[in-house]
């Protein structure tokens, strides 16, 4: 058949045509990196944003203060029983001699924080000689006073609106300008526990226990889901017991969460005795959930190695089991690994199991080990 004109690579259509998809390609080819860029657009907007608003959670308020240990304050041989908190009374009492009142002595001292006598407390134990002197200290101020100096306190609103008073605020002010009030790395935030008090609280003990749990999760999901995949696809035989078992597999990896919870405090704590609340329940509950994650993916990567590195090496060879763990795992690895991050992942942003096996939201004392509550 002889090519007509329309179909000539020659004619004024064909090369219309050919344009039209040339400009339809590229018009494709900006909408992606378009998608792209307005996708990186979104990204650096959420990362500013949270940044920006937990900026100032990196600093803290503290207050300078002038203290005189006196021996009066220390009545018992044991030190951590003195009166530190009247040490600091007294030193916010000289600073504001006409501070009168019981109801104006309660706001003074609400400017200042109760980790202001722990810290005395910690300073005289470390070292009894400065019983009897004087000296200044900087000591955190009350959430309050913080929020104030970070700009979350609108003043200009009625004195029954807001937690500052009008009395507080000239004192906060008084402070202030006698270069006693500062805004300083807030190191509490990363060095201490849950705690009542809003600027003694920290994330040592969420840290340390989330640490801990993941820990043990991997140490026992990872070499058992690996084992596991590796039995399944390279060694399992092909029956309905084999099929039984796949099919549980890929149940329990949509089985609900709260599930592993449930059967977390029927066994584990219930059945075995292992005390609620620890890393070491955590992470077993959490290596029930994550193992098929595990195995499902790794039998996936062991599935994708080339059938030519196993025949290569049996060919030369190497036995059943110098082939998979000399060549097949090696090449399977990084598929593995890339399960076995989804998997952790998963375990890390779970919290239905963790409440269900009586893990508590509230711990002042970092957990020192596996077996302390987290």
């Amino acid at each position: 058949m002889q090519p007509t004109e329309s179909t000539n690579a020659f004619s004024p259509e064909f090369n219309q045509r050919l344009k039209r998809r040339y400009r339809a390609e590229q018009s494709f080819k900006l909408m992606g990196i378009g998608a792209i860029f307005i996708a990186l657009a979104f990204l650096v907007f959420l990362l500013s944003t949270i940044l920006m608003s937990g900026y100032p959670a990196f600093k803290q308020t503290y207050i300078k203060l002038d203290v005189t240990l006196d021996k009066e304050y220390f009545p018992d041989e044991d030190l951590a029983k003195g009166d530190f908190q009247g040490i600091v009374k007294a030193s916010l009492y000289s600073m504001f001699p006409e501070v009168s009142g019981r109801r104006d002595k309660r706001m003074l001292n609400n400017l200042v924080s109760k980790g202001a006598a722990f810290k005395l407390m910690d300073m005289v134990e470390a070292d009894p000689k400065l019983i009897g002197t004087s000296f200044s200290i900087w000591v955190p101020a009350k959430d309050d006073v913080d929020m104030l100096m970070k700009g979350n306190i609108d003043m200009d609103q009625p004195e029954a609106n807001r937690r500052i008073k009008d009395k507080q605020y000239e004192r906060i002010r008084t402070l202030e300008n006698g270069g006693r009030l500062q805004m300083r790395f807030n190191k509490t935030f990363f060095t201490s526990g849950d705690s009542r008090e809003p600027e003694l609280a920290g994330i040592l003990s969420a840290a340390k226990g989330s640490f801990y749990t993941l820990v043990i999760t991997l140490l026992l999901s990872f070499p058992m889901g690996v084992a596991a995949a590796i039995y399944l696809e390279e060694f399992a035989p092909d029956n309905a017991f084999t099929d039984l078992i796949e099919i549980n597999i890929n149940n329990l990896a949509a089985v609900p969460s709260i599930i592993f919870g449930l059967l977390g405090l029927a066994i584990f704590i219930n059945f075995w005795g292992i005390p609620r609340s620890t890393p070491l329940v955590g992470g077993l509950v959490l290596t029930l959930m994550t193992l098929p994650t595990i195995i499902i993916t790794s039998r996936a990567a062991i599935q994708s190695v080339s059938p030519s590195i196993r025949e290569a090496a049996l060919g030369v060879g190497a036995s059943k089991l110098q082939t998979v763990f000399h060549h097949v795992l090696p090449v399977a690895m990084p598929g593995i690994l890339t399960g076995s991050i989804i998997g952790m992942a998963q375990a890390l942003g779970e919290s239905a199991p963790l409440l269900m096996i009586g893990m508590v939201a509230f711990i002042m004392d970092a957990p020192g080990g596996v077996t302390d509550p987290a």
